[in-house]
């Protein structure tokens, strides 16, 4: 998983509540259990129509919005299924945060599991954000995961709580099995000290 330390990039407003996750990635692309591939899908209802073709007044297929890495929404995004592929669509898209009031519970987990940085911000901040956002390409907002800020294209510090565990995950670009690998050594002894003092098991599974 990719490291999170510090993000500087255009940040595309979506000032919409209960973004479900069927609107993130339909439920007719989960075919695959493969985490690449879905960004093109990304959004799908709302940024492409019957016929395939893109929908202009969409803001991810805007320019400089459609290599937005930040975005930043109402209550309630990632509402709906559980669905895991929902972060790995926003991940393959190029989405490295969200910032908003707040998140389902599944999808806020899934997101850490995957590497972006799910922000709970107030309401007041988040139309803030939007309306810097809405300036365009030079209006970049920065995310400073170590220090724990925001920061406003014009210079504005604003601090985010996140759970310390889950911003070590972070920064250091370990999910679960990353987490397991750097207990290697440890589970090698154990496997080597077992297989010594219980020789009739199997090795494998």
């Amino acid at each position: 998983m990719q490291p999170f330390t510090t993000l500087t990039a255009v940040a595309a407003p979506m000032p919409m509540q209960n973004i479900d996750t069927d609107k993130i990635i339909p439920a007719r692309f989960l075919k695959t259990i493969k985490r690449s591939g879905l960004g093109k899908h990304l959004f799908d209802p709302l940024r492409f129509d019957k016929d395939g073709k893109e929908k202009p007044d969409f803001i991810l297929n805007q320019e400089p919005y459609r290599k937005a890495q930040i975005l930043i929404a109402h209550e309630n995004f990632g509402c709906g299924s559980s669905r895991e592929h929902a972060p790995w669509a926003l991940l393959d898209f190029g989405i490295r945060c969200i910032i908003a009031p707040d998140f389902a519970d599944i999808f806020f987990n899934n997101s850490f599991k995957n590497g972006i940085l799910p922000i709970r911000l107030p309401r007041a901040v988040c139309d803030q954000l939007i309306e810097d956002s809405r300036m365009g390409g030079n209006a970049r907002v920065t995310v400073d995961l170590d220090r724990q800020v925001v920061v406003r294209p014009n210079g504005e510090e604003i601090h985010f709580d996140i759970d310390p565990f889950r911003k070590h995950l972070l920064l250091n670009g370990l999910d679960d099995i990353g987490q397991t690998m750097q207990h290697a050594t440890s589970i090698d002894g154990f496997e080597a000290a077992r297989r010594q003092s219980q020789p009739w098991l199997p090795t494998t599974l």
